[in-house]
């Protein structure tokens, strides 16, 4: 900064006494040009000329450094004089006389030439521009020409030292930028890598609150997964057992599911005595045909969800194994069921188990049946059609068979002559309470008949409810919490074993 300080400082003197003699030199080019060939023509004439134009071309022929001509001393001292205007006159009659004063080298006059114009001329107090503009214009202008290159050369010869400086302090101060610059590559280098560091340092600070939380998550885990692994231990042995079983349901699943199928579609009307003899007879001829089943087939064993048969309990479901075998073929069966229901159980049960869900209950003999069956299909709303006889309404035929079509990207059912947006989440419950009915093939074939007529076991587990809620109605009401504690704790238990 001080280089370059002190380079601006011999700059700034240097310019201003150049704009001292600059503007004189201007003018005496300027005072050149007013020179006419004219005028020029005139001072040839004289033969005599006036001294001030004598003394002003002898100046310029000074200056342009032509040597006077030696004349005899008109005195008669017998001497030798030097005399200036035989080639004055030569001078002036050059054309590019002008021309040549105004292309003269300035920056580069002999000491003696610009020595003699100083103590012979430019001190003499009949040298200036007013006298010799009294002798003749263009006398002026040479004469303010010759002043003007005594000026400037003074001015010149004081800054081309300065010159000579500024050019040193300017290289110095090239110098010494070139090496800042170097200092401020490197600095930036630097900075560039304290930056990088910092942020690896940043990265590593957060990796290491990182690491630090994930080890007290993970210490964290380790003391609840020892709490469960030890809260736990007793659960070893059903899961083993659990283990046991299915290893042994998947080695028979396709025998199972073979007569599993079997069972929902043709013996839903059978008792259950009857049923669980064609349940043998068909395990006997899977054991022939060699497809492995299990010894005792068992529909509940099979298909049955724990969870669901008990939510389907509390929703008053008979706990009797062919009550559930009924529920179990509703579950799994491709056609909607259609339940000789003569006491209503049935009736009481999708009621209760489809209340939540805005189960909708028509009739055949309801006015607007049909309204109220296109609406639960497209909302997806369960409908709990009862009292059916032995035929049912022709109108029922498409929803029964399951004729559904896509249209616009949606599933769809003609019902009637309404085209309405089938919804996956309905469901179709039929009940009729005939005791005995006889239903043809082409019905039988719609839906899946199921007999839900009261047994034994199912009336005696009722009668004994009954009687219960009479004479201790604190245990009954006791019983009935403790069914929906252990339903909701055995469904919070499936999900966690299904996580």
């Amino acid at each position: 900064e001080k280089a370059g300080a002190a380079a601006g400082a011999v700059k700034a003197e240097c310019e201003e006494m150049l704009a001292e003699a600059i503007p004189a030199l201007n003018a005496a080019l300027t005072a050149l040009d007013t020179i006419k060939p004219a005028d020029i023509k005139l001072v040839q004439s004289f033969k005599n000329p006036p001294a001030a134009i004598k003394l002003v071309m002898e100046a310029v022929c000074v200056c342009l450094d032509i040597k006077p001509a030696k004349i005899v001393d008109p005195s008669g001292s017998g001497k030798k004089l030097d005399d200036y205007w035989e080639p004055s006159k030569k001078l002036l009659a050059d054309a590019n006389f002008v021309q040549n004063l105004r292309e003269y080298d300035k920056d580069n006059i002999p000491k003696r030439i610009i020595g003699v114009i100083r103590t012979t001329y430019t001190s003499n107090p009949d040298f200036t521009p007013a006298n010799a503009a009294k002798a003749s214009s263009a006398a002026e202008g040479l004469c303010k020409w010759v002043c003007a290159m005594d000026s400037y050369d003074k001015v010149a010869k004081f800054v081309e030292p300065k010159k000579l400086a500024l050019a040193e302090a300017e290289e110095e101060y090239s110098t010494i930028m070139a090496a800042l610059k170097i200092k401020q590559d490197e600095l930036n280098e630097l900075m560039t890598k304290l930056a990088a560091m910092e942020k690896q340092l940043k990265e590593s600070v957060e990796k290491k609150a990182r690491l630090e939380g994930e080890v007290e998550l993970c210490t964290l885990k380790l003391e609840r997964a020892e709490k469960l692994i030890g809260g736990l231990g007793g659960e070893k042995d059903r899961w083993t057992i659990s283990m046991n079983q299915l290893g042994e349901a998947y080695q028979n699943l396709t025998g199972d599911m073979l007569i599993s199928a079997g069972m929902i579609s043709y013996l839903g009307t059978f008792t259950m005595a009857f049923r669980d003899g064609i349940a043998d007879s068909w395990v006997a001829q899977c054991k022939q045909a060699g497809i492995p089943s299990s010894a005792k087939y068992s529909l509940n064993n099979c298909l049955g969800d724990p969870v669901a048969i008990r939510e389907w309990g509390i929703a008053g479901l008979p706990n009797d194994s062919f009550s559930i075998d009924n529920g179990i073929m509703i579950a799994n069966a491709r056609r909607w069921p259609l339940m000789i229901d003569p006491q209503g159980q049935a009736n009481k049960w999708v009621k209760n188990m489809e209340k939540a869900n805005n189960c909708q209950v028509i009739k055949l003999t309801d006015g607007d049946y049909l309204r109220t069956l296109e609406n639960a299909i497209q909302f997806g709303l369960p409908v709990l059609l009862e009292n059916v006889g032995e035929e049912l309404d022709p109108s029922l035929e498409p929803l029964l068979l399951k004729q559904l079509f896509k249209s616009g990207g949606v599933m769809c059912i003609k019902l009637g002559d309404s085209i309405i947006e089938f919804s996956d989440q309905f469901r179709f419950y039929i009940t009729t309470a005939l005791r005995n009915p006889h239903y043809l093939p082409e019905t039988a074939v719609k839906v899946t008949l199921l007999n839900f007529m009261i047994t034994l076991d199912g009336l005696s587990d009722q009668l004994l409810g009954v009687v219960v809620a009479k004479e201790r109605p604190d245990l009954e009401e006791a019983k009935n919490n403790l069914v929906v504690q252990s339903a909701e704790n055995k469904k919070k238990l499936k999900e966690i074993e299904d996580k």
